[in-house]
């Protein structure tokens, strides 16, 4: 199958454009993109940025400018209403999964999370992603946490906001480690379900459960906090639903960046929201190009 070039050696560096973009989509709109004021006020020509989108996400500006639209999270939600309840009936390894993140998870047992990863020994390291720089957790049974540092986060920074969910483990900085999960994760050539990547859960069981059912939900697809609470068992409970998405503690892969408010709007993303318009409107190019 023909596919998008997502190539990470250049994403890293093309992100820090996409956010300004994403500022100037959300001042200005996508409709009737005006696309000489937009490559301007990225200091580029109209190459310049047709070359850049199609490098970082396979996808024209206009097509990026639609796919982070208000719009777009709306029809989404209109036609994939019951995505949670149907499309994932089939079962986790389906075909139905082609354009997903294959992902196999182990939650850790009860004693484990009351001892908050004592005597456990994990490394911890950064690696470039699409999506700008990505720190990331693991233990021998795999990645335990995955955030962003960035101009207004530190590295420093996001490794103690993943460290801080196991505060009694032992971390050791190991970035050649950390290289090969970063690119399992963030390359979608090498998403198959054959060779998942593998996450380790860390929560309440509440938590755990929201999160297990995050990863049903397809790229390219968006829910609301509603079906997932709906969809657990617990349709009262969407604000504690919310509260357990914002504390997800393995980002992109446990896709809590594709949940959205009941309107379509893009609410709060624990690692910012043009973050999380980027994610979405990158995995729309995914999707477009399988």
């Amino acid at each position: 199958m023909a596919m998008n070039t997502h190539a990470l050696p250049t994403t890293q560096n093309d992100y820090e454009t996409i956010q300004s973009a994403i500022r100037y989509l959300s001042e200005n709109g996508p409709d009737e993109l005006d696309l000489p004021c937009f490559a301007r006020a990225l200091g580029l020509n109209e190459r310049q940025l047709s070359d850049l989108f199609r490098r970082w996400c396979g996808l024209s500006p206009k097509s990026f400018a639609q796919a982070v639209a208000l719009d777009h999270a709306k029809s989404l939600l209109r036609e994939k209403a019951s995505v949670l309840d149907t499309t994932y009936e089939v079962g986790m390894s389906s075909t139905s999964r082609l354009h997903d993140l294959f992902v196999a998870y182990e939650a850790m047992p009860p004693g484990a999370f009351r001892a908050k990863g004592e005597g456990m020994d994990m490394i911890w390291g950064v690696a470039p992603s699409p999506f700008g720089t990505a720190v990331i957790t693991a233990t021998d049974y795999g990645i335990s946490g995955l955030g962003f540092a960035d101009g207004s986060v530190t590295v420093e920074q996001a490794f103690q906001d993943l460290a801080q969910r196991w505060p009694n483990a032992r971390f050791s900085r190991d970035d050649a480690r950390v290289a090969p999960l970063s690119a399992e994760v963030f390359d979608p050539t090498r998403w198959a379900a054959d060779r998942p990547v593998r996450v380790v859960l860390i929560g309440t069981d509440f938590e755990v459960k929201v999160w297990e059912t995050l990863l049903k939900i397809p790229v390219g697809c968006a829910t609301t906090y509603g079906e997932v609470a709906s969809h657990i068992g617990r349709p009262s409970a969407s604000r504690a639903v919310g509260a357990a998405v914002g504390k997800n503690p393995i980002s992109f892969v446990v896709p809590c960046h594709r949940v959205v408010g009941t309107s379509g709007a893009l609410t709060g993303y624990h690692w910012g929201v043009p973050r999380k318009r980027a994610i979405m409107g990158w995995e729309v190019g995914v999707v477009s190009g399988r």
